[in-house]
C-alpha cells in the first residue's frame, strides 16, 4: 500500500436513498402552507450527513468528518484501536480521551491499522 492512499470509510449507502425518498415525500407537505418549508432541511441535512460523514485514514493521520466539520488526529498521538461493546471502533488518544471513529466497525480495524502502511502483530505476511 503506497503512503498516500487514503481509506475511506463511510455510512451505508441506504441512508442516503432513505433521506432522498424523505425529501420528495416531504415536498407536498412544504407546498401546502410556507410556514411548513423548513420540513425540507431534515432530509437534506440527513441526505448530506450520509454523503459526508465518516473516517478517512491514510499513513499519516486520522480524519473523523462530520455533517460540518472535520477532526484530524494524527497517528502519533493513537495509542489504542478497539471495539467498544457496541461493535463500533474507538481510538484511544495519549491524553486519556476516546474518540468514537464514524463509520467504523470493530471487524474493520485490520483495515484501518493497514492504512498506516503498518500490520498487525501475528497476522500473516
Amino acid at each position: 500500500m503506497s503512503s498516500s492512499e487514503t481509506v475511506r470509510f463511510r455510512h451505508n449507502q441506504a441512508i442516503l436513498v432513505a433521506a432522498v425518498i424523505a425529501f420528495i415525500g416531504a415536498l407536498p407537505l412544504a407546498d401546502a402552507q410556507w410556514y411548513l418549508l423548513p420540513v425540507l432541511l431534515v432530509p437534506l441535512a440527513v441526505g448530506v450527513w450520509a454523503w459526508r460523514a465518516g473516517t478517512d485514514a491514510d499513513s499519516r493521520e486520522l480524519r473523523l468528518r462530520a455533517l460540518v466539520g472535520q477532526r484530524r488526529i494524527s497517528w502519533d498521538h493513537v495509542v489504542e484501536l478497539t471495539a467498544d461493546p457496541r461493535g463500533r471502533a474507538v481510538a484511544r488518544l495519549d491524553d486519556g480521551e476516546q474518540v468514537l471513529l464514524p463509520a467504523v466497525k470493530g471487524t474493520e480495524l485490520p483495515r484501518l491499522v493497514s492504512a498506516t502502511g503498518q500490520s498487525l502483530p501475528g497476522a500473516a505476511q
